[in-house]
């Protein structure tokens, strides 16, 4: 009987540890989120105040983007939010597999993702649109600021998509390997929160870029 519930006793404090551990990992998650929030905020307020002092440059450049290639990366994003949020509830219903199928569709989008940016970027260099480019230099300073903000800001947010694909794919072996499950999906929901974090982020930069003209 004492051995019953020494054996209870030793659940309970492994539990409460486990419980302990998720929600650490989540504040820990929220506050490295905070801080990309401030990095990308800082840019946004820097596009803000170049775009009014060179309004007209910026009406101009804006021209040359593709609204199309930028609307469907927005649907693209937008779509492996769902699917990353879907992954973490048909989890927590133990529905193992299609949380491996969901998160896998997560990790397909956001290389479609990339792979559309990467076709982007390179229509612009085919067109000497780059930094430090002699057709670049060659422009007013107020396109030059443009198009140096949208490869920066995008860019970097590119790179932020390439983390989020190497991640989610560490998760997708883990629920594979039942390191993550149902009792215990805190590595898949703070991927997810991440994941979130570059959808908001590019919600942003498409407007600024794309719609704005």
């Amino acid at each position: 009987m004492s051995d019953l519930k020494g054996i209870t006793i030793n659940e309970s404090v492994n539990n409460h540890h486990a419980h302990k551990d998720a929600v650490g990992a989540r504040i820990g998650m929220w506050l490295f989120l905070i801080t990309e929030l401030l990095l990308f905020g800082g840019l946004f307020v820097i596009y803000g105040v170049y775009r009014y002092m060179n309004y007209t440059a910026f009406h101009n450049a804006s021209l040359e983007l593709n609204t199309s290639v930028g609307t469907i990366n927005t649907i693209i994003l937008l779509t492996s939010s769902l699917t990353i949020a879907m992954s973490i509830t048909a989890l927590q219903r133990g529905q193992k597999i299609i949380s491996l199928i969901l998160t896998g569709s997560t990790i397909l989008f956001a290389i479609a993702f990339l792979v559309n940016k990467y076709f982007e970027w390179s229509a612009k260099f085919q067109h000497g649109i780059f930094p430090g480019s002699a057709e670049l230099t060659s422009r007013p300073p107020g396109e030059i600021l443009y198009f140096g903000l949208y490869f920066t800001m995008t860019g970097l947010h590119g790179v932020h998509v390439l983390i989020g694909i190497v991640v989610l794919s560490f998760i997708f072996v883990f629920i594979a390997r039942d390191n993550i499950t149902p009792d215990d999906y805190a590595k898949l929901e703070n991927s997810a929160l991440y994941w979130h974090l570059v959808d908001i982020i590019w919600i942003f930069l498409f407007p600024l870029f794309y719609l704005i003209k």
